[in-house]
């Protein structure tokens, strides 16, 4: 007993399959998380250069970090851009993740069967329907 197969589904145009590319959810939401990752930098770029590099240029006596280093020789050992780096990816880490935990408390989570669930009513129902056949 051999069940036949569906017919494969009509092909689309060219342009009709573009115009769905174009306009999924998941391409929008990249879209607009590309963004909004934009201004995310921006208002580290200010908290960096408005308030953090100023207390640093403090402490170490100079206007910005990316000058601390040394020379040996003619090589020049920058330890202010390694730091700057540094600073730079844990400050953006810290934002994200801010907005990561807001996030996750003002959306409500999914509720809905998992995938197992769904998958053990599939079964449930393909038995049924053999047993009646």
């Amino acid at each position: 007993m051999s069940q036949a197969m569906p017919p494969p589904a009509p092909k689309k145009s060219f342009w009709a399959e573009f115009k769905d590319f174009l306009t999924t959810g998941d391409l929008i939401m990249i879209a607009v998380g590309l963004v909004l990752a934009l201004y995310t930098k921006a208002i580290v770029d200010a908290i960096l250069a408005g308030i953090l590099y100023p207390i640093i240029a403090a402490i170490f006596g100079k206007p910005d970090i990316d000058n601390i280093g040394f020379d040996i020789g003619d090589a020049r050992i920058s330890i202010g851009l390694v730091l700057t780096a540094i600073i730079n990816f844990v400050i953006v880490g810290f934002v994200l993740f801010l907005i990561v935990r807001l996030w996750r408390k003002i959306m409500p989570a999914k509720t809905g069967p998992s995938e197992v669930d769904v998958l053990t009513e599939i079964r449930d129902e393909l038995r049924a329907s053999r047993n009646q056949g």
